[in-house]
């Protein structure tokens, strides 16, 4: 029997770590669980225009998005819970570390596994606006998660965020092999 719930979401929810530049060159970070792919090379983050790095994205024309990972939970969630317009500096808090990326002029976050490097087309600011939208030009990984040339999903050791009672959980194991579990339907 199915009951109601007093929250609504979709689960799971990526943690993902938006970095640009601040007017300055220090890095910003913010962590976003509000965002997903549009297209095989669009994100699209659902990102108020308040926020310090919507700003820097609108100042530079250009982003990154990492994928948090088990490893920094800590690290990822203060970047969540504490603001860059109040602390400017709170990416050097964290103990991590950054790269100028090769492709956009935006930081990546050396510690975490897989960034994508990404040009800024628009900001939607409507009642339902998507919020930044960038086009993906570069993904790097670290090596130690790349089986073949790809990303490694289980050694990634990506978190996911659950909006019923907000905890991350560890995406991990596989389940099956996409596009060829329904064939066993036909």
């Amino acid at each position: 029997m199915k009951i109601n719930v007093k929250t609504a979401g979709i689960f799971p929810m990526p943690v993902l770590m938006v970095a640009t530049y601040n007017a300055d060159g220090s890095v910003d970070v913010m962590n976003a669980a509000w965002g997903t792919m549009v297209e095989p090379d669009i994100v699209a983050l659902n990102l108020t225009a308040s926020h310090k790095t919507v700003k820097n994205i609108l100042e530079r024309k250009a982003f990154t998005v990492a994928f948090a990972d088990a490893a920094h939970v800590a690290e990822c969630d203060y970047l969540g819970i504490v603001s860059g317009n109040n602390f400017p500096d709170k990416f050097a808090k964290t103990g991590l570390t950054a790269t100028k990326s090769d492709k956009v002029d935006a930081p990546i976050i050396n510690e975490l596994p897989v960034s994508m490097e990404c040009e800024f087309i628009e900001y939607q600011d409507g009642a339902y606006g998507l919020g930044v939208i960038g086009k993906i030009v570069g993904t790097v990984a670290d090596e130690k998660i790349v089986k073949s040339g790809k990303v490694d999903v289980e050694k990634m050791q990506a978190i996911a965020f659950d909006t019923y009672t907000l905890g991350y959980y560890k995406v991990t194991e596989r389940v099956g092999e996409a596009f060829r579990e329904g064939k066993k339907l036909k």
